[in-house]
């Protein structure tokens, strides 16, 4: 999804572009989501080189949380993410396994994005269930969520490679 002529684009297809651009690239700021995933290994994913931080592999399974948090309050589900259900718990560090985290949490995103893409615009400024903010508000803050998490996995990236360097 990506708005080729703007003025003749919907505002919520605007938004799903934007919530692309976060996770798959083409992004203004830099690298998106599966851009800075594309060289990262299970053992890297699982790795944990700063004390008191969640690992790549948390960040994208928590990633994939809110994207279906999302995706459930736009059907009109009531969610609020806590414990496990906000950051699930990693599989043990297969490739395979990390492999079947990065597609899990495309599918969920690739859903997100064609339900906000489909979104009469109208809906954009209705109450999401249980909050005191709109969609349009939680969708940009998606999109933000997925940037803010995205900019952690490439300083964790960095003190991965850091830390390989020095061993």
């Amino acid at each position: 999804m990506r708005a080729t002529h703007p003025e003749k684009v919907s505002e919520a297809a605007r938004i799903a572009d934007q919530l692309c651009r976060a996770f798959d690239g083409s992004a203004w700021h830099g690298p998106a989501l599966l851009e800075l995933l594309e060289d990262v290994d299970a053992a890297t994913a699982a790795s944990k080189p700063l004390a008191d931080v969640h690992s790549i592999w948390e960040l994208v399974l928590h990633i994939a949380a809110w994207d279906g948090a999302g995706l459930r309050r736009l059907s009109g589900e009531k969610c609020q993410l806590t414990g496990t259900a906000n950051f699930p718990v990693a599989s043990k560090p297969t490739q395979a396994a990390w492999r079947k985290a990065v597609a899990q949490t495309k599918r969920i995103h690739d859903a997100l994005v064609k339900t906000v893409a489909a979104l009469p615009d109208l809906r954009l400024g209705d109450r999401v269930p249980g909050k005191r903010y709109d969609f349009y508000h939680m969708l940009h803050g998606i999109a933000q969520h997925e940037l803010y998490h995205a900019g952690q996995i490439a300083i964790l990236k960095k003190a991965c490679s850091g830390k390989n360097a020095t061993s």
